[in-house]
């Protein structure tokens, strides 16, 4: 009445458990090698298109703007003038003392300096504005040596005050009589406290 056991064979049974690992690790290589030939392929792109960006034309290794390149808007007026710079040029062989101040202030500062200087023949200020006053003062001597009408209007155009011009035409021919130029002369003093200015004492000669 009991079935016989089934029968098996162990010569398949062997055969069978050998070839299934062997088929599991040959999909295991070929899935790692595509992703391995992948990774090379997507580096080599990479690689290929950063060199072609490199040498394309306008491009730069650089994070900030170019110094070529200015951004400008499309409804911005044309340039006038190609030779216009951006850069802040230094001032070489520009002989004229801008005193830090705009054009008018500094002839109205010039201009005061002339006229004290000749009112009261000494005063102290900065180094700076001693030598750019100088000029102006033997200018006026030169004139009031001159003596003439139109010597005589040119100083008043300058000088502030009409009564020092008058005074000054007087006096000037013959205290400076044997002088042709080199009116003044500059001291340097001690440094003014607070900034450390350069100061110094312009007087006539």
């Amino acid at each position: 009445s009991s079935s016989p056991p089934p029968q098996v064979n162990f010569e398949q049974a062997s055969t069978i458990d050998i070839q299934l690992p062997a088929i599991e690790n040959s999909s295991d290589k070929q899935r790692s090698n595509t992703i391995d030939i992948m990774k090379v392929t997507a580096i080599l792109c990479s690689v290929l298109v950063a060199g072609a960006s490199a040498f394309a034309p306008g491009a730069t290794s650089f994070t900030g703007t170019h110094i070529s390149t200015v951004s400008q808007s499309p409804i911005a007026a044309p340039r006038t003038s190609s030779r216009t710079s951006e850069l802040n040029m230094m001032r070489h062989r520009k002989r004229v003392a801008k005193l830090g101040k705009p054009a008018d202030q500094r002839k109205a500062l010039l201009r005061a300096l002339t006229t004290e200087i000749i009112r009261h023949g000494r005063i102290k200020t900065t180094l700076v504005r001693a030598k750019a006053v100088r000029k102006h003062v033997d200018h006026m001597i030169q004139l009031g040596k001159r003596g003439d009408l139109h010597a005589r209007r040119q100083a008043l155009a300058w000088v502030y005050d009409k009564d020092l011009v008058h005074s000054l035409f007087e006096a000037a021919p013959e205290r400076y009589s044997d002088r042709e130029g080199g009116y003044t002369r500059v001291l340097r003093t001690m440094p003014r406290q607070g900034d450390n200015a350069k100061m110094a004492v312009i007087e006539l000669v």
